[in-house]
């Protein structure tokens, strides 16, 4: 059944459609340079697990970041920004196809255990990066990439000296147009990374005596400036990714410096979230206490490398002529609601940071749009002038219009999935409106169980009402779980289908 819009979301849908004419009518941005240039350049840059909360201009989490802070008030802000599925190869599969998991086939993080079930980014995906290339652009990848199965013979490396297997090198055919390369699959040792550079073999990768974001940036910084024009091509738009890899795991290894914004806090002075034990008497209390000050000293030394790569950008003369989005796979608990780190159902786990910058054409403010992971991919692709090139099979909802004037049509809410690999029908998947969260878990020849917050009068998910509320269980199903299972074609679904409610 069509539902007609109200008079109020006509406008808004008008308004957005003006607001993209208009863009589609501007053919050509003017740059600092007095170049001519037909699209605008892309800086995509997102840690790994850094959650939405630790971003000090928000206030809640009491984090160093001085330079986002800043990045902000040039910015969009979308603080109800989530990863759907908080792990890093699922999101990172999620954003590089706009398709959900079941679609993308990345139902779970790319190990040695989950290669047998295909479960890595495929070849034949119409990845952004792809429909960017076939328009000309010069691609660059830098950082983690972890979208290949480690395969036998593995990778001689620390991440795969384990019975699960990590690390895997990313064959130039499966790299999605990036034809600047320098990255590898998952590797946590921080203060000396391994890379495979663009024409290494899979036995030439090397090591950087030197922490991982600083390295990331120091690259990153000249391909921006792209001096003897050896990084891209220099009459062409470009597309370049940094994906750093702290503040994941390992917390303690960075460098010492980014501790001195911290230096006369104590933990529990950064222990402010009412739903973590500060008791030091539990294994993920003693997480908390023990790591949470170098957690937030990472996120400082992430955010020092987002300002240098913000600052060439600058001296490049390329501020105006570039859209720059920062954001991060998945969360982080480190000790709330006794959970260790990422896949949860919590906010801490689920939130990340969503801030885009393009100067002259998104107004700086913060929006509370709900916006999904596979939203970025036609988004993007929209805002830079490629809307018509997006695949059909995409998933996700294009915002460019609602980014550039504020109006538009807003999802009233965003799904959440964990999915066992092999048996991917089963598993929790729910739903986060602006109100509420209702996680369903089925379980093998058991009833559905329910967890339900109200996230206006419970922001910390201390209390499940399910119980209490089984008629707006049912209604959250209903009106926004069962649609959109359907929609992405989840086998999950068949859970709803057969339970009848309490």
């Amino acid at each position: 059944m069509r539902i007609r819009p109200s008079r109020r979301q006509f406008m808004q849908d008008v308004m957005a459609a003006s607001a993209l004419a208009l863009l589609g009518r501007t053919p050509h941005v003017q740059g600092k340079q007095g170049r001519t240039q037909k699209h605008p350049n892309l800086v995509l840059v997102f840690p790994d697990q850094m959650r939405g909360q630790a971003l000090g201009f928000l206030g809640e989490d009491p984090v160093v970041t001085p330079h986002l802070d800043r990045f902000a008030q040039e910015s969009l802000v979308l603080p109800q920004a989530v990863s759907n599925y908080p792990v890093c190869s699922p999101f990172r599969a999620m954003l590089m196809t706009g398709t959900y998991p079941h679609t993308n086939k990345v139902l779970s993080n790319c190990t040695s255990r989950t290669e047998p079930v295909g479960c890595e980014l495929q070849r034949t995906d119409r990845c952004w990066s792809d429909l960017l290339k076939d328009q000309g652009y010069s691609l660059g990848y830098i950082g983690k990439w972890h979208l290949d199965s480690p395969r036998a013979p593995y990778i001689n490396c620390k991440n795969n000296r384990g019975t699960m297997k990590w690390n895997e090198w990313c064959t130039p055919a499966r790299r999605h147009g990036f034809d600047f390369w320098y990255a590898y699959g998952t590797y946590d040792y921080h203060m000396n990374p391994m890379y495979w550079d663009t024409t290494a073999p899979r036995g030439g990768f090397r090591f950087a005596q030197q922490w991982g974001p600083e390295h990331e940036a120091d690259l990153a910084i000249n391909y921006i400036k792209n001096t003897g024009e050896q990084y891209r091509r220099p009459d062409q738009p470009f597309a370049l990714v940094v994906s750093m890899n702290p503040p994941h795991t390992p917390y303690i290894q960075f460098p010492p410096r980014y501790l001195e914004a911290y230096a006369h806090k104590s933990a529990k002075d950064l222990l402010v979230r009412p739903n973590v034990d500060t008791s030091g008497k539990t294994k993920m209390s003693k997480l908390a206490l023990a790591q949470t000050k170098n957690y937030f000293a990472n996120v400082t030394g992430v955010d020092e490398q987002f300002g240098r790569i913000l600052t060439a950008l600058d001296e490049a003369n390329l501020t105006e002529d570039t859209i720059v989005l920062f954001t991060s796979d998945h969360g982080n608990c480190l000790g709330t609601h006794n959970q260790p780190t990422k896949n949860n159902i919590y906010e801490e786990s689920m939130r990340i940071p969503f801030i885009i910058r393009w100067p002259g054409h998104i107004r700086p403010r913060q929006d509370d749009l709900l916006v999904s992971v596979p939203d970025i991919y036609p988004t993007l692709m929209e805002l830079m002038g490629h809307g018509r090139k997006i695949p059909s099979t995409v998933q996700g909802t294009s915002h460019a219009g609602l980014f550039l004037s504020g109006a538009g049509r807003r999802p009233t809410a965003q799904l959440y999935l964990k999915i066992p690999f092999d048996q991917p029908s089963d598993g929790l998947r729910g739903i986060r409106t602006h109100q509420y969260k209702l996680i369903v878990t089925a379980l093998a020849q058991k009833p559905l169980q329910y967890q339900l917050f109200d996230l206006e009068s419970d922001p910390y998910e201390m209390a499940n009402m399910a119980a209490q509320r089984p008629a707006l269980v049912q209604r959250l199903i209903k009106q926004e779980l069962y649609p959109r299972l359907k929609q992405t074609n989840d086998p999950w679904i068949k859970h709803i289908e057969s339970a009848t409610p309490d």
